[in-house]
């Protein structure tokens, strides 16, 4: 009986900790599965400006702290684990972790997304020896030093505008010759001192000897090739959403993405999806608690009839 509940949660970004403060406020038994730190990839954000109730801001770690206390207050269990496997067994749904098997009438996937990689020789062997997927963990260890982002969209300008804090130079390197990031992001980089563009280039290899010494660039126009030397890269090319371990047991898309309805419904009775993991998501802190708040309810509904 320990380790059976009404509903199981997987993932405690923001999607997962809302879903999981409406059902421990139904009363009903919910554990939360989280392997990294509570809160997702907000954690990473240094200051969440655009999370309603907030005007001045909050920092990603504190807004995942916050929700997760008050969550906890109803009643919420949390255990830090990661979900390998999914399985079926009539109307129980049991969760595999490294911690152990927990059974559920409902699931609520929330396990959120990573980083997309570059797939260059060089990056798996610089990995924390000057490559980086987050600056606000790594800014600080390159003071006045040159630094490359790549990628285009908001978390790369995010990045890139975050480490003028620190690095001397900024080079922002994106394969398209315009960014893809929201107007009033660009228009805060394009008034940075620091912060460089290169367009239309691509990065095919890192190297250097401890740490990164230049990247290998190449122009997608020309196919000029070229080197520029830094301290430091930093990678923003996209999410990829963490779904691996439901293949077989759910539908997913080919970028790997859940396909729900209106209700965070999966087409599995009783398994609901909710925030970046699935299909469609705006990928914001607050519509992913929005979706974390209408699994729960729906999943009450499920359980209740």
């Amino acid at each position: 009986m320990a380790n059976e509940y009404d509903v199981v949660i997987i993932g405690g970004g923001p999607a997962g900790l809302s879903a999981g403060l409406y059902t421990s406020r139904a009363r009903l038994r919910t554990l939360l599965i989280e392997k990294g730190a509570v809160g997702g990839q907000i954690t990473n954000a240094e200051l969440i400006e655009n999370y309603p109730g907030f005007p001045r801001g909050i920092s990603g770690m504190e807004l995942g702290q916050l929700i997760h206390e008050q969550a906890t207050k109803y009643g919420l269990e949390t255990l830090t684990a990661e979900a390998t496997a999914l399985e079926l067994q009539g109307e129980k749904k049991v969760v595999i972790t490294t911690q152990g098997k927990f059974t559920a009438r409902a699931i609520i996937i929330a396990s959120g997304s990573e980083r997309r990689k570059l797939g260059i020789p060089g990056e798996k062997e610089f990995t924390g020896k000057g490559v980086s997927y987050c600056a606000t963990c790594d800014g600080p260890f390159f003071k006045d030093r040159t630094v490359a982002v790549v990628g285009g969209g908001n978390a790369a300008i995010t990045e890139a505008l975050h480490l003028t804090k620190f690095a001397a130079r900024v080079k922002v390197i994106h394969r398209r010759g315009e960014l893809r990031a929201t107007r009033i992001l660009q228009e805060k980089a394009s008034s940075e001192p620091k912060i460089e563009f290169l367009w239309n280039t691509e990065v095919e290899g890192i190297e250097g000897k401890d740490r990164v010494k230049r990247l290998n660039l190449s122009n997608t126009l020309t196919g000029e090739k070229s080197a520029l030397d830094v301290a430091g890269v930093f990678v923003a090319i996209g999410l990829k959403p963490n779904t691996d371990f439901l293949k077989g047991v759910l539908p997913i898309d080919d970028a790997g993405y859940i396909v729900t309805n209106e209700k965070m419904e999966t087409p599995v009775a009783g398994i609901f999806a909710a925030g970046d993991v699935r299909l469609n998501s705006a990928r914001q802190s607050v519509t992913a608690a929005g979706d974390g708040a209408t699994a729960a309810i729906y999943a009450e509904k499920f359980i209740s009839r």
